[in-house]
């Protein structure tokens, strides 16, 4: 084992089997300063997040008294991974998403927005390092093969995103970590893999592999004990220790000695382990530790389950699938559906959202055909037979969707929503599915047909339900009913609308997004920016919102301002193809083929055959006078896109400068075709015209360019050339 790899501007991977190997590792590996003492990411401790809220927990009070603007600009991100914040993350913008009572939530958060966070708290940390003066700092995350998924994604994006010179990262776990994640085919085709833990470790990361060491040794009992007393003693204090640390001990004597008790011990060693944890009242503990103690208690029905439920709910209400799931399949291990129905519905209930956030739209379907086998309860079939209608038309890839089979399912939705006896649940419930029969019908080419269902459910909301109820499902429907009025292109009526659900929900950030959208198409660009900014404001980073942005300031004409967004795009997302196109072609324009042929060559690695970036490519060959090379790039292109016009114009310049002046005059006849009224590709032909001796045709192209812009010097000099040299030849 090397004791150099510290300092060689790369992060660390420590493996081995046990935790105290580990350690002995990184002891002779010369670390710089830690900035906290060592973190567990076990997420048996405090479920998800369970590293990265250790963290912010840490460094937050101090921020809050330093940088409160810090604070403030990422209070969505502080506490939703670290709730026990409260008293000084002020929370100042709060959605009705999140306000909403679990009874009233309709709208449950994309998978992505944990991705989000994830990117908003490495912003947080190296803002707080950067501020405090103090780089150089390293930062030991410990057993991360127990991770949640959410501590996984976060690792992986402060691993690619953090300079070491600023925090070395020290990731401490098996060999394992670095096992390629194999393609899942439970998982819809074509789903982006967000960040991939092994990919990032392999390559921001120098590994350490640390030797086996000798088992720890077993304290002892005192010398007046007696042998057999010595191993009792030792036995149950190592079980208790185990029990203690919340069952994250890695060493096997301590397991052993945890199965080695009586059933009742164990359960008091829970019990009394969940009874300090619940006395400190910390929420995060409510999703690791606790539920896991009252599980394994001696009340597992009385205390257990309701702890099991607890956290599930708080899961799903975060946005935490991965974690929903596992309480789901936790609860369900302990229950009967036949002797407990309405209990196992429970645990079951949130399975076919949890799985379609994630993309395993199969398994959704199965748990609502499981329910409904197992299940008489119109509520049950009710909630299953919307789930599933939403499969087939959203949650599955679009080569499998089934529209026909959703509006199915939804009319027998609304069915079943129509015998409600409660005549408000009815309402509610009827308004509801509605809204998932307008999506379908969206979907199915009848927006008009849409837009009724979801004006009538708003009329019926109105008309049976006090104003101060269902707050967050009336503002889904007011901008459902706004996207509905912008694909028919009523933009007025569409800005009308969402700006109404912004005044009653103003710090949800997507809905400023795609007010910025809407203004786009409205043709006010000042506006549209504006709202953009907010909606990066007032919630953790997403790109298409810094790509949206740069699209819009590059139409204003502030080139450096796009690049930046275009850039930040790709920070938090390399694969965000449409930002290597934008910025390679915006590099292009400003002369460097360097960074256009990067970007060029990673955006062809994720879609070899894309037109935009093979003509970017093509124009990058011919700047440096490989002609063909360039002429092979555009004629790709060309193949992906026949009537793209950079590829056509780019392969009629190479073949011009190649002596082809046919072959440049037939890609330029075709430009001609797609943009009769571009006033660039009339004067490329004309100056082939030109030079090949065809002056009236060249004359024709300049007069068409010069109505176009009678002020371009350059159109006009041409036709000045053009009659100059006719009359020469002709008198």
């Amino acid at each position: 084992m090397s004791t150099s790899s510290a300092g060689t501007g790369r992060h660390l991977l420590v493996t081995g089997p046990l935790r105290r190997d580990r350690a002995a590792a990184r002891a002779g590996l010369g670390l710089p300063a830690p900035l906290l003492p060592e973190l567990s990411a076990h997420r048996r401790l405090r479920g998800p997040y369970t590293a990265a809220g250790t963290l912010v927990r840490a460094l937050a009070p101090a921020a809050a008294q330093q940088w409160p603007e810090l604070i403030a600009a990422h209070q969505v991100e502080l506490l939703t991974v670290a709730p026990e914040l409260r008293d000084v993350v002020p929370a100042a913008t709060e959605t009705l998403t999140a306000l909403a009572v679990p009874q009233e939530r309709t709208r449950f958060y994309s998978r992505w927005r944990t991705l989000r966070i994830a990117h908003g708290l490495q912003e947080f940390v190296a803002e707080v390092l950067t501020r405090s003066g103090t780089p150089g700092r390293s930062l030991v995350v410990e057993d991360v093969d127990h991770a949640d998924a959410t501590d996984l994604e976060f690792l992986a994006v402060l691993l690619r995103r953090t300079d070491p010179a600023l925090l070395t990262v020290v990731v401490g776990g098996t060999a394992a970590l670095l096992d390629p994640w194999p393609a899942d085919p439970g998982v819809e085709p074509g789903t982006p893999p967000g960040e991939v833990l092994p990919e990032v470790l392999a390559r921001h990361c120098t590994r350490i592999d640390a030797p086996a060491d000798a088992p720890e040794p077993v304290p002892a009992a005192g010398p007046e004990a007696g042998a057999e007393t010595r191993g009792t003693v030792d036995s149950l204090a190592l079980a208790a220790r185990y029990v203690e640390g919340d069952a994250t001990d890695d060493d096997p004597a301590a397991l052993a000695a945890y199965l080695a008790l009586p059933l009742a011990d164990r359960q008091a060693l829970h019990d009394r382990r969940a009874d300090a944890l619940e006395a400190t009242a910390e929420p995060s503990l409510a999703l690791g530790a606790l539920p896991h103690h009252r599980e394994h208690g001696s009340d597992v029905y009385g205390t257990g389950l309701p702890a099991l439920a607890r956290a599930m709910d708080a899961c799903m209400l975060l946005g935490f699938y991965h974690a929903t799931l596992d309480f789901c399949r936790r609860g369900r291990a302990l229950l009967d559906p036949a002797r407990h129905p309405e209990a196992w519905w429970h645990f079951t209930g949130k399975m076919p959202t949890s799985l379609s956030a994630l993309g395993r739209a199969d398994e959704a379907e199965a748990v609502c055909d499981e329910a409904r086998a197992r299940s008489t309860a119109p509520a049950v079939h009710l909630q299953c037979a919307y789930a599933t209608a939403m499969l087939f038309t959203r949650h599955r890839t679009p080569g499998r969707r089934d529209h026909d089979r959703a509006l199915a399912w939804i009319n027998e939705a609304v069915a079943l929503a129509s015998l409600l006896p409660d005549r408000r649940q009815r309402a509610f419930n009827t308004v509801f599915h509605n809204n998932g029969l307008a999506l379908i019908e969206a979907h199915l080419g009848h927006p008009e047909r849409a837009l009724e269902l979801v004006t009538a459910g708003l009329a019926e909301l109105d008309r049976d339900l006090g104003a101060d109820e269902h707050g967050l499902h009336r503002s889904v429907l007011r901008h459902n009913r706004a996207t509905v009025l912008a694909g028919l292109g009523l933009l007025d009526e569409a800005l009308t609308d969402l700006r109404s659900v912004i005044a009653a929900d103003p710090y949800y950030p997507e809905y400023h997004f795609d007010l910025g959208n809407l203004l786009r198409q409205s043709g006010d660009d000042e506006a549209a920016l504006a709202a953009y900014e907010a909606a990066l404001r007032l919630g953790p980073p997403f790109p298409e919102v810094y790509y949206n942005r740069g699209d819009v300031r590059n139409a204003l004409g502030d080139v450096e301002g796009a690049l930046a967004d275009f850039g930040h795009v790709l920070v938090l997302d390399p694969r965000f193809l449409d930002a290597l196109v934008n910025r390679a072609g915006l590099l292009l324009d400003l002369g460097d083929t360097v960074g256009a042929e990067r970007d060029a060559t990673a955006g062809l690695a994720l879609d070899p055959e894309n037109p935009h970036l093979l003509a970017a490519l093509g124009a990058v060959h011919a700047e440096h006078d490989r002609p063909e090379e360039a002429r092979a790039a555009f004629g790709r292109a060309l193949l992906a896109d026949p009537d793209l016009l950079p590829a056509l114009c780019g392969r009629a310049t190479a073949a011009y400068r190649a002596g082809d002046v046919e072959a440049a005059l037939a890609d330029l006849r075709h430009a001609v075709g797609v943009a009769p009224e571009d006033p660039v590709v009339r004067y490329n032909r004309a100056f082939v015209l030109l030079r090949a001796d065809r002056w009236d045709a060249a004359l024709a192209d300049l007069d068409i360019a010069a109505a176009l812009l009678p002020e371009d010097e350059d159109i006009l000099a041409a036709r000045a050339e053009c009659l100059a040299r006719r009359t020469a030849v002709t008198g």
